[in-house]
């Protein structure tokens, strides 16, 4: 015996104990007592349902089963099996009676969406791990990555020191941030990124409360991105709106933001950023929409500043200053809320919104500044740094003939079916005071003064008479104005008629063709040309009795550069517009130094050519020049059909050249050099004279004003004033010295 199972004993035979028999088989007595089979298994589990289940312990009910399992030790295994799986499934049901507890139900409808929710969550984290590892992969190795030099800049500057224009891709010079003012950078972070200061590049809570601002506005309305995520598109990506460009922009910026602190991100992303009209940078727009340094703006000024960059095309100032101004309320808003300024700095900002500054100068500007850019390029190479480029341009004088040209087409440009001009100023050694290439550049780039070739007419007179006078003629030489006939080719005078034998000096004042003709032929088209050249013009000539009337096409600039040894004496000149050239820290990399081209026409010729010019002001075609007490003089020309109308006049201290005409070379109404272009040269030279001393025409002995005015008796002219410092070339002078001393002074022409 073993054991006990609640008051029943379990017996086992023992060997070799007395009164053992041998036989193994158990007793009646040593069985244990157990109770009744049912007699219907069915019929009892069927009454078994019928009854309430029995209340019945845990304990009873283990000790039931030990007793169960003893009962049936001895019979055989297939019976035992199915038995005991029958008795498992009663004491399944049996369990379940007794415990009252049920099979947990299915995984409801919430249970699967959270199921499948993490399932797809961890597939989806999986697939962004890829996609920005295959993203990193297409950007350059994060070592060799380095934020790309801001493009050069070129500013400028009037013959003043003032800046008249700036050239390059960003359009202004970089700021250092300590140079701002401090409410210009808090605009910035206050409108564009409150917590700019303690996260890492990505801002989820700014990211999502754009999402939840979207979603229920339904539409956008704000972006989640940061300003250093901004900066990473500006410096490194495209403009376009994929996922691959945005994964991209959030690799960068968190390298960014590893890289650099958070003021030098500041100052880079304030210093690249568009803000419309072609501004980049802080600097460029400043300049561009209040006419001031972005180091000077005040409160108002620095909020549009910072509301501009959130949709810079559709609210810059300059087209919609009121759309602006609103935007500049909701940043000064978001920086008083952010604790930036006091109400009191608000309220004084809203009280003075900031407005659109007056333009500095002319757009004519625009057409300097290209050919700046232009001549720098072959000056000091291509640009690779910021210059600061001083001009010999004079903003008044440059603001008049802009405002001249502009006056004139306006006023009588489509009565007489002219749409374009073009004009030059420059001083007698060649530097270009003011250049006009149009009526508008922002309505045409192509700049007429420098790059266009038109036939100049009769203004090319001078260069056939100066040839003449060259070869023993003078003033008063006669020639006949008669009709010639070459080879079918008839030229005639503009009024049909002929005066016979005539001075050259009146021929040239009332610009009589055929006389001008006999000229060219008489001394032969190919010198006419060679004269010209040898004065300025640049352009290929032909050779031929035509060239007397100004056939051969030439530019405004050229006339003017031809005609200036007229006014100072005889000496030839390279037209330039750019004094020096200096780098960002002040150094000089270049400085005009020519020294002149020397004498090209001896003085005696000098005094002739001008005593026959003065008289086309004051008895010939340009009668209505009007420059009263200065002596000048000149020549109008008209190009065949009235397509060309030109006037080219001087005086001791500047050359302008006026051209009017159409850039498909159409016929005009009878617009002539008589008219328009005499008006507008009028205007222009008023301007470029004014507060000057009067100086004479190289020898002209009795100074005669245009408009016909003389200077007062006893008044000694003087010597051309040299403007310009010692780079330029000296001063032409005046009639009477010798030979020995013009060559000893300008070399030999």
């Amino acid at each position: 015996m073993f054991g006990r199972r609640g008051d029943r004993e379990r017996r086992e035979p023992v060997l070799g104990t007395p009164g053992f028999d041998g036989d193994l088989r158990l007793s009646a007595d040593d069985r244990p007592t157990l109770p009744p089979a049912a007699p219907d298994r069915a019929r009892s589990r069927k009454a078994a349902k019928a009854l309430p289940p029995p209340r019945v312990s845990r304990r009873r009910h283990d000790e039931w089963e030990e007793a169960e399992e003893a009962e049936w030790e001895d019979e055989p295994r297939v019976a035992r099996t199915s038995r005991n799986r029958r008795q498992d499934e009663e004491r399944v049901r049996e369990r379940g009676r007794s415990s009252g507890r049920r099979r947990p139900p299915r995984r409801g409808l919430i249970g699967r969406l959270v199921y499948w929710g993490v399932v797809l969550g961890l597939w989806g984290a999986i697939g962004l791990a890829g996609l920005i590892f295959y993203e990193a992969s297409q950007l350059p190795p994060i070592q060799n990555l380095a934020i790309p030099e801001r493009p050069p800049t070129v500013i400028i500057q009037g013959a003043d020191g003032q800046a008249i224009a700036t050239r390059g891709e960003m359009g202004g010079t970089n700021v250092p941030l300590r140079a701002l003012p401090p409410y210009l950078p808090q605009a910035f972070v206050a409108i564009e990124d409150r917590r700019f200061y303690s996260h890492f590049g990505l801002d989820p809570l700014g990211l999502a409360r754009a999402v939840v601002v979207n979603l229920t506005r339904g539409r956008v309305r704000e972006g989640g991105s940061t300003l250093t995520q901004q900066l990473a598109k500006n410096l490194f990506l495209t403009q376009e709106r994929t996922l691959s460009r945005k994964v991209q922009e959030l690799i960068l910026s968190i390298w960014l933001e590893t890289k650099y602190t958070k003021n030098e991100i500041l100052e880079l992303y304030m210093n690249r950023v568009y803000f419309g009209a072609g501004a980049y940078g802080v600097e460029a727009a400043a300049q561009r929409y209040f006419g001031k340094s972005a180091r000077q703006v005040t409160l108002s000024e620095a909020a549009m500043l910072a509301g501009l960059v959130k949709s810079p095309s559709a609210l810059a100032p300059t087209r919609n200053l009121e759309g602006a101004q609103a935007r500049a309320e909701v940043v000064l808003a978001a920086m008083q809320e952010a604790g930036f300024i006091t109400p009191e700095m608000r309220q004084t900002a809203l009280n003075r919104p900031a407005t659109v500054a007056k333009a500095q100068g002319p757009d004519s500007y625009g057409y300097v500044a290209d050919w700046v850019l232009d001549q720098v390029k072959t000056l000091v190479g291509p640009v690779t740094q910021d210059l600061v480029v001083q001009t010999t341009i004079d903003p008044a004088v440059q603001t008049a003939a802009d405002k001249a040209l502009k006056d004139a087409l306006a006023k009588s440009g489509k009565k007489l079916g002219v749409e374009q001009g073009a004009l030059v100023v420059m001083d007698t050694v060649g530097g270009v005071r003011a250049l006009v290439g149009g009526r508008s550049y922002e309505e045409s780039q192509y700049n007429r003064a420098v790059t266009a070739r038109r036939q100049p007419g009769s203004a090319f007179k001078p260069f056939v008479y100066l040839t003449a006078m060259e070869r023993g003629l003078t003033p008063e030489s006669v020639r006949a104005d008669a009709p010639i006939q070459l080879k079918g080719w008839k030229p005639e005078n503009f009024s049909r008629d002929y005066r016979g034998a005539v001075e050259l000096k009146t021929a040239l004042a009332l610009s009589l063709n055929t006389v001008a003709v006999r000229l060219a032929l008489e001394v032969g088209p190919d010198e006419v040309v060679k004269t010209a050249h040898r004065l300025g013009i640049n352009s290929k000539l032909e050779p031929n009795a035509s060239i007397a009337l100004g056939t051969s096409e030439v530019s405004v600039l050229e006339m003017a550069s031809a005609y200036a040894p007229f006014a100072n004496g005889g000496v030839g000149v390279t037209p330039h517009v750019i004094e020096r050239v200096r780098d960002r820290s002040g150094a000089i990399l270049y400085t005009y130094a020519e020294a002149g081209r020397g004498m090209v026409m001896a003085p005696p010729h000098v005094a002739m050519m001008n005593r026959m010019m003065q008289d086309v002001l004051i008895t010939g075609t340009a009668r209505r020049a009007d420059l009263p007490g200065w002596p000048a003089a000149g020549k109008t020309g008209t190009s065949q059909d009235y397509r060309d109308a030109w006037f080219v006049g001087y005086t001791g201290r500047f050359i302008t050249s006026v051209w009017l005409g159409n850039d498909d070379s159409s016929p005009t109404r009878k617009a002539g050099g008589s008219g328009l272009p005499v008006e507008i040269w009028s205007q222009v030279m008023k301007a470029a004279h004014k507060d000057q001393p009067v100086v004479a025409l190289p020898g002209t002995a009795v100074p005669v004003s245009a408009g016909g005015g003389q200077l007062p008796p006893g008044d000694v002219p003087e010597e051309p004033v040299v403007t310009g410092g010692p780079s330029r070339a000296p001063a032409a002078p005046r009639p009477g010295l010798d030979n020995w001393l013009l060559d000893k002074l300008f070399g030999s022409g």
